[in-house]
């Protein structure tokens, strides 16, 4: 099968009306459009291999709409010019109203999960820097970089994990992620938030700097409890695949799920349980495409936590799976009343915004306040 990939709605608005809301019956859709990362990235293959194996066993045509933006690839979705969108934690973002969806015409977004594909993060460190747990992240030279909310808000949870806080560490600004992982290799910093796969790592493992990764082992209770009140989407995790690790020697870091196939509450469960289980009865088709792909096997990526409540439709296939348990109904629950909260407070947050006429400039810390007192109460 030839995947196609397009930039643009046009195409995608046509499909759609083959592959939208007025499918109704427990198929897989003759025809999508997905919404991924951009061309090149990690979660752009993935979706191209699963999009591949679809049409081998289903006949499926897929396109593609890549997109570098988190708006460029969740607004498609809202406005039903793609079926899916794989995303990564602008699915936490949308579903909490943050950053980019703090915005009067956004706000907590009633987002659902089908699977996601976990991924290892943590903080990686120069071996000569000593850093050698989260605690002695005290007072070392941090690489920051502002505008990168998905490095930064995982960063918020594993500072957690030992009580510091951004205060704790010198903050050295740089204006992109690689700059901000060159930075170990240069000696202009000590540690910075990473991928264990950044191409930029090997580099390092390979200098004279050297690589070390900050463990967070899970067998640190109140740490793991810690970092899950600051940030739900976070779970432990032992990764084998990246710079400085392997299958021999892993590492305790933090897994989050990147990435996931996406849909709206509002979606068809029958397709969407169609679906779901085609992801789950191809794996076979698309398992050997390259290292990482092992980890979409439906016993790793229909568990939570994820970054928004699954949908129905999916845990009916997860159900059927085997996979489904109690904790995940609990999870489940958890997730669904925490979205709804949000989306209560925030449907006051607005009428109040509205009443006292406060500028649009304003109102994402006019919400935060209501965001934050809605999370309390649970």
């Amino acid at each position: 099968m030839k995947i196609e990939t397009m930039r643009g709605g046009a195409v995608a608005a046509a499909l759609l009306l083959a592959a939208g809301g007025a499918v109704a019956a427990e198929k897989v859709p003759d025809t999508m459009v997905w919404s991924t990362y951009d061309v090149g990235s990690t979660g752009y293959v993935e979706a191209s291999a699963v999009a591949d194996a679809f049409g081998k066993k289903y006949g499926t045509r897929v396109r593609l709409q890549p997109s570098g933006t988190s708006i460029g690839r969740l607004l498609p979705l809202k406005t039903k010019r793609v079926s899916y969108a794989w995303l990564a934690n602008e699915a936490y973002f949308a579903a909490e109203g943050l950053y980019d969806f703090a915005a009067p015409d956004w706000g907590p977004q009633d987002l659902r999960v089908m699977l996601g594909r976990v991924n290892g993060f943590s903080v990686v460190a120069t071996k000569v820097s000593g850093i050698t747990d989260v605690a002695s992240l005290k007072g070392k030279r941090f690489a920051y970089v502002a505008a990168n909310a998905s490095v930064n808000v995982k960063i918020d949870g594993l500072l957690a994990f030992a009580d510091l806080t951004w205060k704790d560490m010198v903050l050295v600004p740089f204006p992109n992620y690689g700059a901000s992982l060159k930075a170990l290799v240069e000696g202009k910093a000590d540690a910075a938030g990473a991928a264990p796969n950044a191409a930029t790592l090997y580099e390092l493992a390979s200098s004279p700097n050297g690589i070390t990764w900050v463990p967070l082992p899970a067998d640190n209770a109140k740490g793991w409890t810690a970092v899950q009140k600051a940030v739900p989407f976070l779970e432990p995790f032992n990764d084998t695949i990246g710079a400085g690790i392997s299958a021999e020697k892993p590492a305790a870091v933090m897994g989050y799920r990147y990435p996931m196939v996406t849909i709206y509450a509002e979606a068809d469960a029958g397709e969407v349980y169609a679906v779901t289980k085609a992801l789950i009865d191809t794996y076979d088709l698309y398992k050997d495409v390259n290292p990482i792909m092992p980890r979409w096997h439906v016993s790793k990526s229909g568990t939570p936590p994820m970054d928004a409540a699954f949908h129905d439709g999916a845990v009916r296939a997860l159900k059927e799976a085997g996979v489904w348990t109690p904790a995940s109904q609990a999870w489940q629950d958890k997730a669904l009343k925490r979205q709804k909260a949000l989306q209560a407070a925030w449907a006051q947050a607005t009428a109040d915004a509205k009443a006292r006429n406060v500028p649009a400039e304003g109102f994402a810390k006019f919400w935060e306040e209501y965001r934050t007192k809605a999370l309390a109460a649970l």
